[in-house]
């Protein structure tokens, strides 16, 4: 009966319990979670691989470049159209009433961002430095694909924090794999050691 003897504290209350539901609704969503994380840098791998072919295609050497890049797009077409339709809904939740707009913004930005380093260098050492990306991404299955994209760099951020739960969580996959890279290093001078006795 609480209600009938303070309904103006009753009101109050629930008017602040509303508010702070959407407010921590709404800072959730202020940041990526792992998914639209991996979304984000997978797009911005697709699009520095079109900007690569595109800048090299008329040099010597790298002339494959373009093909080998559109066999990329078509071995991963799925899994592109995945990373696109997560940054949509993620865009939405956002607010955005033109959510397919915003992600042609932002992959506009991802291939700005390579460009720069085109207008930096001249395209020879640009091809030679950015070149094999193009080769080791189509090599890639999609599991590899995914962990590269998953792959947190100091030096390149998204357009959106990732959630501090989530970002533990990479960081986590991250040590965990340099473990067992040095692990499998180790073991492999180990075993040419031994053969060398």
């Amino acid at each position: 009966m609480l209600f009938y003897r303070f309904p103006v504290i009753w009101a109050i209350f629930l008017l602040f319990a509303m508010f702070y539901s959407t407010a921590s609704y709404a800072s959730s969503n202020d940041c990526y979670n792992i998914q639209q994380f991996e979304a984000e840098q997978g797009l911005r791998i697709h699009s520095e691989l079109l900007v690569i072919s595109l800048t090299c295609q008329k040099t010597s050497g790298y002339t494959e470049l373009y093909p080998k890049y559109q066999r990329f797009t078509t071995k991963n077409k799925l899994l592109l159209a995945d990373y696109e339709n997560r940054l949509i809904n993620f865009f939405k939740g956002q607010g955005s009433t033109a959510p397919a707009k915003e992600l042609h913004t932002l992959r506009t930005k991802l291939a700005n961002d390579i460009s720069k380093h085109a207008i930096n260098m001249s395209v020879a050492s640009f091809c030679i430095y950015f070149g094999k990306r193009v080769d080791r991404a189509l090599n890639m299955d999609k599991e590899t694909l995914r962990r590269w994209a998953r792959q947190i760099w100091k030096e390149q951020k998204t357009s959106y924090d990732v959630c501090s739960k989530d970002k533990a969580i990479l960081e986590k996959e991250v040590k965990e794999r340099k473990e067992r890279r040095q692990l499998l290093i180790q073991q492999q001078r180990k075993k040419k050691r031994q053969s060398y006795r």
